[in-house]
């Protein structure tokens, strides 16, 4: 058993690793040393800290009791030395110490450990551009930064915000500026969508739909080349255009913070990470690491995957708590969950995109659904969009996304499907998943039911279906006259775009579809939509069974092209 531990960084994993240790080795001896005087804080509630629903930051170091947890709670509370503005310099591996540096004073001291933890996180991605060294240009790594940023929108000293960067710092950034301080805020993102290889493009494109509806601007395909001002930053300049800017956050990915590892000789993987074990050991088996520091296996392709993650922070801090102590703790590894809060929505990913998937030599397919969060009837109620990624070969699920409003309903269809991913389910796992019923929190049929159902069907070939995006494509190009749209819904939804569109959409009901089989067009492709994609399912079975099969049904009808961002 360890007696002797040293810990390197002490802001989520550090903490997490010292505190359980000491509870199963009271007499042991913990130093943990941070280069920062900001110490065990909730670096995801940043954003929050900076829109202003949390209005203190100390309010992210505090426990649920309300205790800050500084120097003095962890010596008194927890009997845990810890040292802040110490850099750890260098470790060496064969006398078993690390060379310290305070940060403020210049001293060095040495430190003997008999088991090493490296808790040395992330660090932001730099972008090879002038201007980047300009006042006003942040990035958002750690609690300074955010208090820095805050402290000059409280002086008034921003109108304009360029965001650099659509993944999830980027996003909550632009939320906390827009929604709280009416910064005028700009997002440049290099790929064609948000949250790239998170979710897919359709959702991406819903989510981009509510930024736009909150007045956020956001450029896709576009690099930044310069930052430009004379001292404080004055305009962003990308390829395509010039966008005036008093602040610029850099939110362009983080990477492993593995420098003191390699320097140490520990196993560095080619993406950068630190390479650990289940019992998160690194090379060498007196030194673990975790957090946002070293790369874990991904659960379902088997594969080494980052994940800088607060919550798997904090799970394999116990784990390496344990294991000091002489445990057997493993870290399986992940499936990459996460959710997000933008504007009056949330989106929350479980597992691999539809892209990512193909990317990983899947076979992939995925059923869309749209449906009521609560049972039809109940009078509190919102749709919910669900996209459930299948492998068309074996059914094995290999992802969940999800766009719905501020409550848990959604994120709560997510965490079920999250669960099992790592046991390889198939989409008949998720037709049978048991799900507690009430009319104020689902249907009778849940979502996640009937997401399983029409997985079920993709696969089986009674529901051939298009996207959103390539309804889109389409409808772009509809005078070529070889595609038409039924209507399947009562006329009076129908009427207003029969009427438009005499030539392209063409209206009967589902249940006038048998009676009026003469009507339907033959000789041309027909996409199939309603509301939500259930009626125009039901009219594709009819259509089979009479013998015309060159329909496709748009998976979540009108709602998803509504959502989409698509006027017609």
């Amino acid at each position: 058993m360890s007696k002797n531990v040293l810990i390197i960084g002490a802001v989520a994993l550090g903490p997490k690793a010292a505190c359980r240790f000491k509870r199963l080795e009271p007499d042991a001896n913990i130093i943990m040393v941070d280069q920062s005087d900001l110490i065990s804080y909730g670096g995801c509630g940043i954003p929050y800290f900076i829109s202003g629903d949390v209005s203190d930051a100390a309010q992210l170091q505090e426990t649920s009791f309300h205790m800050l947890r500084d120097v003095k709670f962890f010596q008194d509370a927890k009997d845990i030395d810890v040292r802040i503005n110490t850099r750890a310099l260098s470790i060496d591996r064969k006398r078993k110490t690390v060379n310290t540096k305070h940060v403020i004073s210049g001293k060095e001291e040495t430190l003997s450990y008999d088991k090493l933890v490296l808790a040395t996180g992330s660090k932001p991605r730099q972008l090879p551009i002038s201007g980047i060294d300009l006042e006003g240009v942040y990035t958002v790594t750690d609690l300074h930064k955010a208090i820095a940023i805050k402290q000059e929108i409280s002086e008034g000293k921003v109108g304009k915000a360029v965001i650099i960067g659509a993944g999830f710092i980027g996003l909550e950034m632009a939320e906390a500026l827009v929604d709280l301080w009416g910064i005028e805020t700009d997002i440049v993102e290099i790929t064609n969508q948000v949250l790239p290889g998170i979710i897919s493009y359709n959702l991406a494109r819903m989510v981009q739909c509510h930024l736009e509806e909150n007045e956020v601007s956001v450029y896709f395909n576009e690099e930044v080349v310069r930052i430009e001002g004379k001292q404080r930053v004055e305009k962003v300049v990308t390829g395509n255009r010039t966008l005036d800017a008093d602040m610029v956050i850099i939110a362009a990915g983080i990477m492993p913070n593995s420098d003191l590892a390699r320097s140490a000789g520990l196993k560095i993987s080619p993406k950068g990470g630190i390479v650990v074990n289940k019992r998160m050991q690194t090379s060498d088996p007196d030194i673990y690491a975790g957090g946002d520091c070293v790369e874990v296996t991904n659960l379902i392709t088997g594969k080494p995957s980052y994940y800088p993650l607060g919550g798997l922070a904090n799970r394999q801090g116990r784990v390496i708590g344990t294991n000091l102590a002489g445990g057997e703790a493993e870290f399986e590894g992940s499936v990459g969950s996460f959710v997000v809060k933008l504007f009056e929505i949330s989106v929350a990913s479980a597992g691999l995109s539809l892209e990512t998937a193909r990317n990983e030599n899947f076979d992939p397919v995925s059923a869309f659904m749209v449906q009521f969060d609560r049972a039809h009837f109940f009078p509190e109620k919102d749709l919910m969009y669900l996209e459930l990624v299948v492998d068309k070969s074996t059914g094995q699920v290999l992802g969940i996304q999800g766009l719905g409003n501020k409550g848990d309903g959604m994120v709560g269809r997510i965490n079920a499907v999250a669960a099992i991913l790592k046991s390889k389910p198939t989409v008949s796992e998720i037709s049978n998943l048991e799900l507690p019923y009430s009319p104020p929190f689902s249907s009778a049929m849940d979502i996640l039911n009937a997401l399983g159902n029409t997985a079920e069907n993709i696969l089986a070939g009674k529901n051939r279906v298009i996207d959103a995006d390539q309804f889109v494509d389409w409808w772009k190009n509809r005078e070529d006259g070889n595609t038409i749209c039924l209507d399947c819904r009562g006329w009076g939804n129908a009427e207003p775009f029969v009427n438009k569109y005499p030539d392209y959409w063409k209206s009967i009901p589902q249940d006038e579809l048998r009676a009026r089989f003469k009507d339907v067009p033959k000789d041309k492709k027909l996409v199939l939509i309603c509301n939500t994609g259930v009626r125009s399912y039901e009219a594709q079975l009819i259509m089979d069974k009479a013998g015309l099969k060159n329909t496709y049904n748009l998976q979540g009808g009108v709602a998803a092209l509504k959502k989409w961002g698509l006027d017609l």
